[in-house]
C-alpha cells in the first residue's frame, strides 16, 4: 500500500524526478492532487485497456475549479471529453484524413519543409529552436493537413500556444488568455468553414463541411472539432521537438548516430517519447468500484493518472531503461491508449520522424546555449523559449 504523495499541482514539480521514482518502487501506485497516479508499466498497460475506466480528462476544468464560460463548454464538446456512440461518431469523420497511408505521402514535403527552416538559420550557426523551427514546422504540416492556407500559420500557431495553457497546471491563471484564444481559433476555423461551403476543395475541412451539411455533424460539432485538431495537432508536436532536442542532445553520441543513420528517425520518435514525452500523463475515469490490487481501491467517478515518464522507464518491463535510439523499448504511453488514443499521431510519428535526422545532420556539433525557458514539467510541458548553438554549416540551395 502506497503513502506517497505527489503534488501534480505544484508547477515546481517534476514528474521525471527521482521523488516518482522512489514511489515508483514504493508501490504502483500513489496520491496525488489529481486523484490516484498509477506508475509502473504493466499496471499502467493493463489500465488503459480496462474497459471499468473511461477518458478522464473531462474532470479536468472542474479539478481545477472552473464550472462554467467558454472554455468550459468547449472542452465538454471535444473528443477529448466525448464517450459512447457520439465519441465513434465524430472519430469516424475524422479518421480517414489521419491514416498513415495519407500522411505518408506528405513526408517529402516535411523534409522539404524541414530543409527550408533550417536553411534560414544554417549560416548563422545560432537558433532560437521554439519560434524559429519547431513552431512554423508544426504549425505549417498542420496547415498543410487540415487545407489551411500555409501563410498563416503564424496566426494558428499563436491562438494555439495561448489555447495550449488549458492543458498546463497553471490553467486558471491563465483563463482569461486560453478563452481569448478560444474565441479568436472559433472566429477563424467559422470563416474557413464557409469559405469551404462556398469553394469546395479536396482538403479535410471541405470534408467535415460536407458531412455537417449532409446531416452527420452539426454545426456546433464541427466548429469544436476543428479548433480541437487547430491547436492540438500543432502544440503538442511543438512541444515534443522540443522535448526531443533536449534529450538527444543531451546523448551527443546518439545526436550524431541519427544524423549519420536517418533510418533510425522513427525509433529515435519512440525513444523520446518514452523517456521525455510532452504529455506527462493521461487520465483515466473508474466508471464503477475497482479495486486494482495493493490497497488501491476506487469507487465509481474517482480519477487515475497515468504517469507517462514513470512507466516508459519502469525496470521492471526492460532490462535497461536507458535511453538508446537503436533498441526497441516496451510500448511508451505518449499516444495514450483505448478508444481515445491518439487521433494524430501517424502525422506526429512521421513528420517528427523526417524532421529529426535532419536536424542531427545539418547541427552534428549542436548544444544548448543557455537553460532557456520550459514549461512546468507536469500537465503538458516543453520549452517556451530554447536557443541552441552550432557550427555554421551551408545552406542547401
Amino acid at each position: 500500500m502506497s503513502s506517497r504523495f505527489l503534488d501534480l499541482a505544484d508547477p515546481m514539480f517534476d514528474v521525471t524526478s527521482a521523488v516518482v521514482h522512489e514511489a515508483r518502487e514504493e508501490s504502483f501506485w500513489a496520491r496525488t492532487s489529481y486523484g490516484y497516479a498509477v506508475l509502473r508499466h504493466a499496471e499502467v498497460t493493463a489500465l488503459l485497456k480496462d474497459r471499468r475506466f473511461r477518458q478522464g480528462s473531462a474532470q479536468w476544468p472542474a479539478q481545477n475549479g472552473i464550472h462554467s464560460g467558454m472554455f468550459s463548454q468547449w472542452w465538454d464538446d471535444t473528443l477529448l471529453s466525448l464517450e459512447g456512440k457520439d465519441h465513434l461518431r465524430v472519430r469516424r469523420l475524422l479518421n480517414p484524413a489521419f491514416k498513415q497511408g495519407v500522411i505518408a505521402q506528405m513526408v517529402p514535403g516535411f523534409a522539404e519543409l524541414a530543409n527550408e527552416l533550417v536553411d534560414s538559420f544554417s549560416e548563422r550557426g545560432s537558433v532560437e529552436f521554439v519560434k524559429e523551427f519547431a513552431e512554423p514546422y508544426a504549425s505549417r504540416v498542420l496547415c498543410r493537413l487540415l487545407g489551411l492556407p500555409e501563410s498563416e500559420w503564424d496566426h494558428v500557431a499563436h491562438w494555439a500556444d495561448d489555447l495550449g495553457k488549458c492543458f498546463g497546471v497553471r490553467i486558471k491563471d491563465d483563463l482569461p488568455r486560453i478563452e481569448a484564444a478560444l474565441e479568436g481559433l472559433y472566429g477563424y476555423c467559422d470563416a474557413v468553414v464557409k469559405d469551404r461551403s462556398a469553394n469546395p476543395r479536396d482538403d479535410l475541412v471541405t470534408s467535415l463541411v460536407q458531412h455537417q451539411e449532409a446531416g452527420a455533424l452539426t454545426s456546433e460539432e464541427l466548429s469544436v472539432a476543428l479548433v480541437f485538431l487547430v491547436f492540438a495537432g500543432m502544440e503538442t508536436t511543438r512541444n515534443q521537438l522540443t522535448l526531443a532536442l533536449q534529450t538527444l542532445l543531451a546523448h551527443p553520441d546518439q545526436w550524431r548516430l541519427l544524423g549519420e543513420r536517418p533510418d533510425l528517425g522513427r525509433n529515435a520518435v519512440e525513444e523520446v517519447m518514452r523517456v521525455n514525452p510532452t504529455v506527462t500523463w493521461i487520465t483515466r475515469e473508474a466508471l464503477e468500484d475497482v479495486d486494482l490490487g495493493d490497497g488501491l481501491e476506487l469507487r465509481s467517478g474517482e480519477i487515475v493518472q497515468v504517469l507517462s515518464h514513470s512507466a516508459g522507464t519502469d525496470p521492471r518491463a526492460q532490462p535497461d531503461p536507458s535511453f538508446d535510439i537503436e533498441v526497441e523499448h516496451p510500448m511508451h504511453m505518449g499516444f495514450g491508449g483505448g478508444v481515445h488514443h491518439c487521433l494524430g499521431h501517424w502525422v506526429a510519428r512521421m513528420d517528427m520522424a523526417v524532421a529529426l535526422p535532419i536536424l542531427a545532420a545539418r547541427m552534428p556539433d549542436a548544444h544548448h546555449d543557455g537553460p532557456g525557458r520550459w514549461l512546468p514539467v507536469s500537465g503538458n510541458t516543453g520549452a517556451v523559449n530554447y536557443p541552441i548553438s552550432f557550427t555554421p554549416t551551408p545552406r542547401l540551395a
